[in-house]
């Protein structure tokens, strides 16, 4: 809004500042901070007293997590408050990335309030049916993929190497889907531990952050031999917003939690980050990145997939943490060792920029 306002008045004096891509997503990140420390108490003890008993706590899992009882969930709601707020603010709202991103984590944020508020009825950890689940949210990212490909190529760039590409065509539309709903639900499954998805979001957000900025320049994209896409800059600022908003919920998320992200902030979460990756061009940079997503959600398929056809695990309990946790890591140490991983692949996520 602020850009468009300033845009509008041929950006005055020191309102030029809002024309730099740089300049709001500083605003952005910092915005969406002040908004979630601001909201984040009195937030919390609403969700406390609406919820009650909280999130319900499975029985089968870790002993150690029984002691969480109580604790609210659907802290989500003030991650999507503090950066929807932060990016209507900052962002250039003429951008046809900015609707796409904003209608899948909204729309993640409201297939994943359903499924919180349904447990939290129920004070079951099942909720709503997962086939359900499922289509809303490809048609979710159908609708952004179509929004998003009327921006760029229909191609799946190779990272590492330069101008290599596979033309997808019109099966890339299913592609680009797949990327949104696997990266939604691949940071819901990695939300079980106190700040575990919190950080990598944040990590990954980081990373995409430079990523978008640099796709955005045609002179950085073209020194660098990757894609350029027209607009791409601006996802930069709504990387930098879910930073921001990150941070404020890590805040009151810190071991031990005040209150859970829930699928709420979860699925929003994982979808923006595959919407982000699909319209900056850098999908398979995605699954570098957010590898550590990428584990979690690959041990709950191996797991499902190896018990139904020998009756027998691979691990003692999935998603891949509560198996360390079986192993006799305490909750603290799975989550900063899995931080470390993160930032580990951020970094070689990074490199594919140059190595090429």
């Amino acid at each position: 809004m602020l850009f468009l306002i300033a845009e509008w008045f041929d950006f005055p004096g020191a309102a030029n500042l809002i024309r730099y891509q740089t300049f709001r997503a500083g605003a952005t990140l910092m915005t969406a901070l002040i908004i979630g420390l601001i909201i984040g108490p009195k937030f919390i003890a609403m969700l406390r007293v609406r919820q009650g008993k909280g999130q319900p706590i499975r029985e089968d899992g870790p002993q150690s997590h029984l002691a969480k009882r109580g604790t609210p969930t659907m802290g989500g709601l003030m991650i999507l408050v503090s950066l929807t707020s932060a990016m209507l603010l900052w962002m250039d709202l003429s951008n046809p990335f900015v609707w796409a991103c904003l209608a899948v984590t909204l729309g993640f944020g409201l297939i994943g309030f359903m499924d919180d508020l349904d447990k939290v009825r129920k004070a079951h950890h099942a909720g709503v049916s997962g086939k359900v689940r499922l289509l809303i949210e490809f048609v979710i990212a159908g609708v952004a993929v179509w929004l998003i490909v009327s921006k760029i190529d229909t191609n799946l760039y190779v990272p590492f190497l330069v101008n290599t590409y596979i033309p997808l065509g019109p099966f890339y539309y299913v592609f680009a889907a797949v990327v949104i709903v696997g990266a939604g639900n691949a940071v819901n499954l990695t939300d079980g531990l106190d700040g575990l998805a919190t950080m990598p979001v944040i990590i990954a957000a980081g990373a995409f952050a430079v990523i978008a900025y640099l796709a955005g320049r045609v002179d950085y994209a073209e020194y660098l031999g990757i894609p350029y896409v027209e607009g791409a800059g601006e996802l930069a600022i709504l990387c930098a917003g879910i930073m921001g908003a990150g941070l404020a919920f890590l805040w009151f998320n810190a071991p031990p939690a005040a209150v859970f992200m829930g699928d709420t902030g979860s699925l929003a979460l994982g979808g923006a980050l595959g919407a982000i990756a699909v319209a900056s061009h850098h999908e398979i940079v995605l699954g570098i990145v957010g590898g550590l997503f990428v584990l979690e959600a690959a041990s709950v398929i191996i797991q499902v997939f190896w018990f139904k056809r020998t009756g027998k695990r691979v691990f003692r309990m999935a998603p891949i943490h509560h198996h360390y946790e079986q192993l006799g890591w305490s909750e603290s140490t799975v989550v900063i060792r899995f931080w470390i991983v993160a930032i580990v692949l951020a970094l070689i996520g990074l490199s594919t920029l140059k190595l090429r």
